[in-house]
């Protein structure tokens, strides 16, 4: 029971470095794992010097800050670029695609049909059996337009 009564710091501070990086994990938000990185630095340079307490919270405050605001910038300059914009967003992936008027569009409103599925669908105004272009989406509403 003697090393939980004195644990060496450097074990304490990986260990918190450890766990900043499972919470990164389990709440993802790019802001944990750099204050991780601070305590795991930390941890290393306390195993190797002999260093006080107040001067190792000193130390990680400080690699915390800059880490953190190194990783904000290094993320703005690097943004992540999604492999396929439109997963998840159907009406977005049926641009260009040909639907068929099923309920009038009148006043800017009506429905269509596009292959087995019927949609709300906003555009100029066509009668029922017209065939439109879908110009894009706003949430579960197509957007149209005539085909000339």
């Amino acid at each position: 029971m003697g090393w939980l009564e004195n644990p060496d710091p450097h074990w304490v501070w990986l260990a918190i470095g450890l766990v900043l990086a499972a919470a990164e994990m389990l709440v993802p938000g790019v802001f944990l794992i750099w204050m991780a990185g601070a305590a795991l630095i930390t941890g290393i340079l306390t195993f190797f010097l002999p260093i006080g307490l107040p001067l190792q919270i000193a130390i990680f405050a400080v690699l915390a800050i800059v880490a953190v605001f190194a990783g904000r910038t290094w993320i703005r300059s690097h943004p992540i670029v999604e492999a396929d914009p439109k997963m998840n967003r159907r009406g977005a992936r049926l641009a260009g695609e040909i639907a068929v008027v099923v309920q009038a569009i009148e006043a800017g409103s009506g429905r269509v049909k596009h292959g087995d599925s019927e949609w709300l669908a906003r555009g100029a105004d066509a009668a029922v059996g017209t065939r439109v272009r879908i110009t894009g989406s706003d949430g579960a509403v197509l957007l149209v337009e005539g085909i000339d």
